[in-house]
């Protein structure tokens, strides 16, 4: 057994975690609440929540911007603790230095082929499939870049711009979507959500 403590970190130490620990290698944009983990003392990675990329995230809910968030990265190395556990211990810590947080949203990205396991193991809510066959990302350069991120950089989310202006061999990549899961800061708010609740994706 090993023990584990998770506590807040610094950008650096979230940044180490993210481009080394976490198949995008990139931070999420905006503001961030950065959690650290570390088992006996030493540090295996960081659980980050955000504003996200949907700036109408909370209106699904009927809840106002300061009140709901996404859980943007979750970037571990080689660990034992349980990533369901180290998530559980990172909403305890978010809701208790954020009482005014009602709800935290989350993705399983299925281009990944990630299903959720850890949000359905964490008796997350899931609500369905979404932005399936949509505009996902731009590969740019060989590698896949967020439409938030071209935005953050002062370009235009168009494939014509970033041909134009970033990589004339850029092009489109369009998502097989993400598997939405909430999980509810209070017992109003599960039993509001919990109307909206569809059976967990598995493999075949």
């Amino acid at each position: 057994m090993v023990e584990l403590k998770v506590d807040f970190c610094s950008f650096e130490a979230a940044k180490f975690a993210v481009t080394r620990w976490h198949y995008s290698r990139a931070m999420p944009a905006g503001k961030l609440v950065k959690i650290g983990a570390w088992e006996d003392g030493k540090y295996i990675g960081c659980v980050l929540f955000g504003r996200g990329a949907n700036k109408h995230i909370g209106n699904p809910y009927n809840l106002e911007q300061n009140e709901v968030c996404e859980l943007v990265r979750v970037a571990l190395k080689n660990h034992q603790s349980s990533v369901t556990q180290i998530v559980s211990k990172s909403l305890k810590l978010l809701k208790k230095t954020n009482p005014h947080l009602k709800l935290v949203v989350s993705y399983a990205d299925k281009d990944q082929k990630h299903l959720g396991g850890i949000y359905q193991a964490g008796n997350w809510i899931y609500v369905g499939l979404k932005n399936q066959n949509t505009t996902g990302a731009f590969i740019i350069k060989n590698k896949k870049v967020h439409p938030r991120s071209i935005a953050a950089m002062g370009g235009e989310q168009s494939l014509k711009w970033i041909q134009k202006n970033m990589d004339p061999n850029a092009k489109v990549h369009i998502t097989e979507g993400k598997f939405k899961y909430l999980y509810p800061l209070s017992k109003k708010m599960r039993k509001k959500i919990l109307l909206l609740k569809k059976p967990y994706p598995k493999r075949l």
